[in-house]
């Protein structure tokens, strides 16, 4: 499940995976991806995982793809890389699709494939300190990790499009200013408000969090009678869920809601 360059703990209601190669600039082999793959699944199966942090350790949150890895194994590239990206991709399917909330702590720098992961997150913290490139170009690469999905649909398609083709690196007061990140906070508070965050998403209403992430994330490509429907059902749902007559309840009552993440 864990592994000394990405590791993983559970505790308090909280997913909390780190990318571990700090000396390398935390660059994604193929067994680091088959272990956040392993780790996707164990977080989409437990329902005491209520909430994910992702970041990277050192000054790098992850320069991408290990490109010394490719290299290595030249002869088999295009094998390892529709493993690997197999790997990565479906990881981010289940991040994307599961109840639990994911707030992504960018911590440094975030390049390539390490940008892409950074920003398929559902809460994105960036340090004052980090910055950007897509980069994949730069190395005759075409993008992956999700980020022609969702650059053009947190930025546009000119600015996307400028990104991709000229792998310039961007601040994370830029990113935050495009929508790229959800907010921007000082280095030494990133990690104190990162888990603040998630311990708030731990003790939420897990259902309803699932049901937000998955209306919002077909509202681009559903006609608008679907998506009425679509919401129709969930908040039928949810409504008479364990948690959502407690936040009921907790509303007419005057109090706080005692939330416990079941339907």
């Amino acid at each position: 499940m864990t592994s000394q360059h990405m590791l993983f703990e559970k505790r308090d209601g909280v997913g909390r995976i780190t990318i571990n190669r700090p000396d390398e600039a935390n660059p994604l082999d193929v067994p680091m991806l088959k272990t956040l793959f392993d780790i996707a699944i164990e977080c989409d199966e437990d329902p005491e995982i209520r909430a994910i942090l992702l970041t990277g350790s050192g000054d790098f949150f992850s320069s991408g793809g290990d490109l010394k890895f490719f290299q290595k194994y030249s002869d088999r590239a295009a094998q390892l890389l529709k493993e690997g990206t197999t790997y990565l991709h479906t990881a981010q399917a289940r991040f994307a699709r599961m109840d639990a909330p994911m707030v992504v702590a960018i911590n440094g720098i975030a390049a390539g494939g390490g940008a892409s992961l950074a920003l398929s997150g559902d809460i994105v913290l960036a340090a004052e300190s980090a910055s950007f490139t897509m980069a994949y170009t730069a190395a005759g690469l075409s993008p992956d990790g999700g980020s022609t999905h969702f650059l053009p649909r947190l930025v546009g398609l000119r600015r996307a499009q400028e990104l991709f083709l000229t792998n310039r690196h961007f601040s994370a007061q830029e990113a935050c200013d495009w929508g790229l990140v959800t907010r921007v906070v000082p280095d030494v508070k990133l990690m104190e408000e990162a888990e603040a965050l998630v311990q708030k998403f731990a003790k939420g209403p897990s259902a309803a969090f699932g049901s937000v992430k998955r209306l919002l994330a077909s509202s681009f490509n559903t006609a608008i009678e679907t998506q009425l429907e679509m919401e129709t059902r969930d908040i039928a749902v949810n409504m008479p869920s364990h948690d959502g007559l407690e936040g009921i309840n907790a509303f007419v009552e005057k109090r706080r809601p005692n939330f416990t993440g079941n339907r």
